[in-house]
């Protein structure tokens, strides 16, 4: 009788873990996703190109492995759009897509946890997310395994900062970390990673978000772009748990007098046109001056507010006050955020 107790149990909890992760998306059917049925459909006849390692932060256009890089990440949408595009037509041959494609990625992947390589994970998660139960049982524990690798090894990574609070430990790096710890968590619907995940979102929001709600690297890099590139993982890290009601409400939870709500309060004058501001004019990092040379966009002039519309978007899932912001930088947002949230 205990051991029928003990298995009754164990497939409750992992019906309840499953219904959780699926809350990282909630796809609605609606006339603008006709656009993304759409895409998916010219993507259909599309193969993986997994590599074991991905490098592009830091380098320069043709430097080191950064072009085969990028054009491996590009699977990454693919995967997350075809997750979306079964979810809504129920047609076999997207979830045959994403099953390949997770497969392959799962076979290949190397973890290097390096944040600013690795943060467009997400896709692939939340890919994982939309689909586990249906997948073919070996591609959904070689994924399971890939997504608790990531999630683990970045709590370990932390703990090895042993409290030390500079650079990359506390900054946008430490913020794209924190995503991908509670983005594989909420996932996996594993509730002690969550924990580990509130806590060091908390931690994140201490010693990253300054009294009047700007952030460290503002200070570091004069510039918005920073800003949002800082806040918009905070943001989905906030998505993520919020079905679990762990540690509360994420956007408003204080830390040292910081919030995340407080930090975007900051930016939208910014998003709103009510003030303007010149990127990197005084920036302390050398490669910002290095990306403007050779004309990467957004590194030098001014800031363009539209390059917040994501940002806002998805905080308006977390406080609809945030939502006449997002409508004011684009009329719709990005067609997954319509998908997964907007009914």
């Amino acid at each position: 009788m205990n051991k029928i107790a003990f298995a009754l149990a164990a497939v409750l909890a992992a019906f309840s873990n499953t219904a959780l992760a699926a809350d990282l998306c909630q796809p609605a059917a609606n006339p603008t996703n006709k656009a993304l049925l759409a895409a998916a459909e010219r993507h259909l006849g599309d193969q993986p190109h997994p590599l074991a390692h991905l490098h592009t932060e830091g380098t320069l256009p043709h430097q080191g492995i950064r072009e085969q890089s990028i054009a491996a990440e590009k699977d990454w949408p693919i995967l997350r759009q075809a997750a979306l595009a079964w979810r809504l037509s129920g047609d076999a041959r997207y979830l045959q897509q994403v099953d390949d494609y997770l497969a392959a990625w799962a076979e290949v992947y190397q973890p290097d946890f390096n944040p600013i390589d690795e943060t467009n994970l997400d896709m692939l998660i939340h890919a994982y997310a939309l689909t586990a139960d249906h997948l073919r049982p070996q591609t959904r524990d070689a994924a399971r395994q890939l997504i608790s690798r990531l999630g683990n090894g970045y709590i370990a990574h932390i703990q090895q900062f042993h409290g030390q609070k500079k650079g990359t430990q506390t900054n946008n790096w430490q913020s794209h970390r924190v995503k991908l710890v509670t983005v594989a968590a909420a996932a996996l619907g594993d509730r002690a990673m969550l924990e580990q995940a509130h806590q060091l979102f908390k931690q994140q929001i201490a010693d990253n978000v300054l009294p009047d709600g700007s952030v460290t690297d503002f200070q570091d890099r004069d510039a918005l772009h920073y800003v949002v590139y800082d806040l918009e993982p905070l943001v989905q890290a906030a998505l993520a748990a919020k079905p679990y009601g762990i540690g509360g409400d994420w956007l408003t939870l204080n830390a040292n007098g910081a919030s995340l709500g407080a930090a975007l309060d900051w930016l939208v004058p910014y998003a709103t046109g009510q003030r303007s501001h010149e990127e990197f004019v005084h920036t302390h990092v050398p490669f910002d001056t290095a990306r403007a040379k050779v004309g990467e966009v957004g590194y030098a002039g001014t800031w363009q507010p539209k390059s917040s519309a994501t940002l806002f978007w998805l905080a308006a899932q977390l406080d609809p006050r945030y939502l006449p912001v997002a409508k004011h930088l684009a009329d719709h947002p990005v067609d997954w955020i319509n998908t997964c949230y907007l009914k």
